[in-house]
């Protein structure tokens, strides 16, 4: 099992011979930058981070990793909640600079290097009102979360990113590029779609894309605490009926100190729906009609806006730099006992930055086998996540207190499955539950493709004994 070695002098310069990416080492220009990731709060340092240009270089960081015993992570978009693409000690392989996206409007396929975000994906897509299903943040890595599942405001109606995913090029633990698909290596191919990182190094996406937008009708529609029980069971109701084109999250957040909100209920905690309508702007607004005249909204900001905005709406809420920490669930029914749970938790919200929600799931998301590709949760009505974020380094005992506990109490009620994207750092006894019912046929594979599990870094798969 590859452990933390001193990186010598040797190896850098070995490195640096091989790599026609930067090579940096702690004290490097641009090393501070090239290592730091979404979540402050695990920041670690590498021995040396490999900024990769290409497959080539990605090849000879793993052959070194590998012949030494070094730890490796892998930076895509460095956007994970438990910290594991920045390994304290080892080489780190930083894939950002590999940003690439093709669109080919024709075939209505992407082709996506590793290191690209969603909002780069977005950008180039959307020029031809194309879109695949990306996550509700826009800088997000495309790598990152593909390889995990792939939820967002599409996947009721057309899916999870991973199902999307016609082909990928993989650097093994050999360090051999490879082509992974239906046709090509067809078992590693139903790995990585929700296998996580534990297979090799992906360094191309290719994608089978969608017509969307360029407009959608999207926005948020914010109640007072004091509405969240009713809203909430007005919500299950709403969403047990809803079409595969509508997405609603049920989200709570405070209330920002802006004019568009009363003053009184400025920093209070609120019940916040976030709605997106991917069909006909005139048949959605009948059917979002129901959730629009519900209670008495301090605000709906339902509008038609284009799919990059709508994308783009949460990209302030979830800043890089600040100290983040998640705990997740997925339930099969949303039961009056779990609305109770909540609405107990979450008056106050702790830390600045802290939101919960749920996310329904169903739709196309379902329609797939559970066995088809590596995420095993199809059948989950809905995922739910407590996401705390704070600045102050101060607060993180009782913050993380707050959130394992407001976990623990919603457990009973839960499926017991978990999305693995949303896996915090300390949370290696619930690997088994992000894999399901697929984890023996994934140390399988692990066993195959990297026996001494130098892709470790990651929610691991040990090779199957």
């Amino acid at each position: 099992m590859p452990i933390a070695n001193p990186f010598d002098d040797a190896m850098l310069h070995h490195l640096r011979d091989r790599l026609r990416g930067a090579v940096l080492a702690p004290g490097d220009d641009g090393y501070d930058a090239a290592r730091t990731v979404w979540n402050d709060r695990l920041a670690s340092r590498p021995a040396v981070v490999a900024r990769c240009t290409g497959a080539a270089d990605v090849m000879a960081a793993v052959d070194l990793a590998r012949a030494n015993d070094l730890r490796l992570s892998v930076k895509g978009g460095g956007h994970d909640y438990a910290g594991q693409s920045a390994g304290e000690g080892g080489l780190m392989i930083d894939l950002s600079p590999m940003d690439g996206v093709r669109i080919d409007p024709r075939s209505k396929t992407a082709q996506v290097q590793a290191g690209a975000t969603w909002g780069a994906f977005d950008h180039e897509a959307q020029a031809f009102g194309l879109a695949a299903p990306g996550p509700t943040v826009s800088t997000v890595g495309v790598a990152g979360s593909t390889l995990g599942g792939g939820t967002g405001y599409l996947a009721r109606k057309h899916g999870l990113a991973l199902d999307h995913l016609i082909g990928a090029d993989v650097v093994t633990a050999e360090g051999d590029l490879v082509h992974a698909s239906e046709d090509d290596h067809p078992e590693l191919f139903w790995g990585l779609r929700g296998g996580s990182g534990n297979f090799g190094v992906v360094t191309a996406f290719e994608f089978r894309l969608h017509e969307v937008g360029p407009e959608v009708l999207a926005g948020q529609i914010v109640h007072p605490l004091e509405a969240a029980r009713e809203g909430l069971q007005f919500y299950r109701a709403f969403m047990a009926d809803a079409p595969d084109d509508l997405q609603v999250y049920a989200f709570f957040v405070r209330v920002p100190p802006i004019p568009a909100f009363p003053e009184e209920y400025h920093g209070k905690t609120a019940l916040d729906f976030v709605v997106a309508y991917a069909g006909d702007l005139a048949e959605g607004e009948e059917i979002l009609h129901p959730i629009r005249e519900f209670g008495d909204p301090m605000l709906d900001g339902v509008r038609p806006q284009s799919y990059i905005a709508l994308q783009q709406t949460f990209d302030e809420g979830v800043p890089k730099g600040h100290r983040w920490y998640s705990r997740a669930h997925f339930f099969d029914r949303l039961s009056d006992g779990t609305i109770d749970t909540v609405i107990d938790h979450v008056d106050p919200l702790p830390g600045g930055f802290t939101m919960v929600y749920f996310e329904p799931m169903g739709g196309a998301i379902r329609r797939v086998d559970p066995t088809a590709t590596a995420f095993p949760h199809r059948e989950a009505s809905y995922g739910f996540q407590v996401l705390s974020g704070w600045t102050d380094s101060g607060e993180d005992d009782e913050i993380m207190e707050w959130t394992r506990a407001f976990h623990e109490a919603m457990t009973p009620d839960a499926s017991g499955g978990v999305y693995v994207n949303l896996l915090s750092a300390d949370e290696e006894d619930r690997i088994r539950s992000a894999y399901g019912a697929n984890y023996d046929r994934l140390a399988a594979l692990k066993n195959r493709w990297d026996p001494e599990n130098l892709f470790q870094m990651n929610h691991n798969v040990p090779p199957a004994a």
